[in-house]
């Protein structure tokens, strides 16, 4: 079973910088593993924010954070990062690791951005950014 777990939130200024990571255990890593961050807001839906697909490392992000965030992977240690960069208050939220397969980069950005047809999700961690 899919077992994915989050750390690196925290508390900071806005401008400031967090690097979140995802350990993945027991994830088969096959050429159309699809993997990504979702993030929740008090109050409001849920925001695909960016996923990377490892066949090809194709990578999407959401245009709220495009420019700012980086995705990566670390296959060797089975880890996913999120770099968030000139974070604002309005990236404030609980931020979720999320792993399923597709057939392409597009597709895996679908499921990802859309949060749909996840095959498992971590339990978060929590980012807040103050102004």
């Amino acid at each position: 079973q899919v077992q994915l777990g989050e750390s690196g939130g925290g508390s900071v200024q806005a401008g400031g910088s967090l690097r979140l990571s995802c350990a993945a255990s027991k994830y088969a890593y096959y050429g159309n593993t699809c993997m990504g961050w979702f993030r929740q807001a008090l109050g409001k839906e849920r925001e695909g924010v960016a996923s990377i697909y490892r066949s090809d490392g194709t990578t999407y992000y959401a245009d709220s954070v495009k420019g700012r965030f980086t995705i990566s992977r670390d296959n060797a240690k089975s880890t996913l990062y999120l770099q968030m960069n000139n974070l604002k208050p309005e990236d404030t939220a609980t931020y979720y690791c999320a792993a399923t397969v597709a057939m392409s980069g597009a597709v895996c950005s679908s499921k990802i951005l859309d949060g749909s047809d996840l095959d498992a999700w971590g339990q978060g961690t929590l980012v807040t950014v103050s102004s």
